[in-house]
């Protein structure tokens, strides 16, 4: 029997506006935060923090698109996007970066494949 593959364009959860969660995530398909975050997310596949979305994390993930605020560090696998309306403080490590004309970008940036895994000593060197 054939295992049926997760749609990672699939919206798969929601933290709205008003909502304030604190701690450690993982979750499979997309997940999209309009709320307030701070934290560890891990995922192998896509992070999108909406234009209400407040995000103080270290972020683990295939591929993340920002169009609201994020402070913290972010290893993607794939690619990061920032919006126009995005807001980046931090450090981001990835193959792919794209910065939209008019996106805040107050960040060390380094584009490679190789991306450190949770809990690796390249982080600790990273931080700001």
């Amino acid at each position: 029997m054939k295992e049926k593959k997760q749609d990672e364009t699939k919206i798969m959860g929601f933290l709205g506006e008003g909502t304030e969660f604190n701690g450690n995530l993982k979750f499979v398909g997309s997940l999209r935060i309009d709320g307030l975050y701070k934290g560890k997310i891990e995922s192998e596949t896509v992070l999108i923090i909406g234009s209400k979305g407040k995000v103080e994390a270290e972020v683990f993930v295939n591929h993340v698109v920002i169009d609201g605020e994020f402070s913290g560090n972010i290893m993607a696998a794939e690619k990061v996007e920032i919006t126009s309306q995005g807001r980046v403080k931090g450090t981001i490590i990835t193959p792919k970066l794209i910065v939209e004309e008019g996106a805040f970008l107050e960040a060390r940036c380094q584009t490679s494949n190789q991306i450190p895994h949770p809990g690796h000593e390249v982080l600790e060197k990273l931080e700001i």
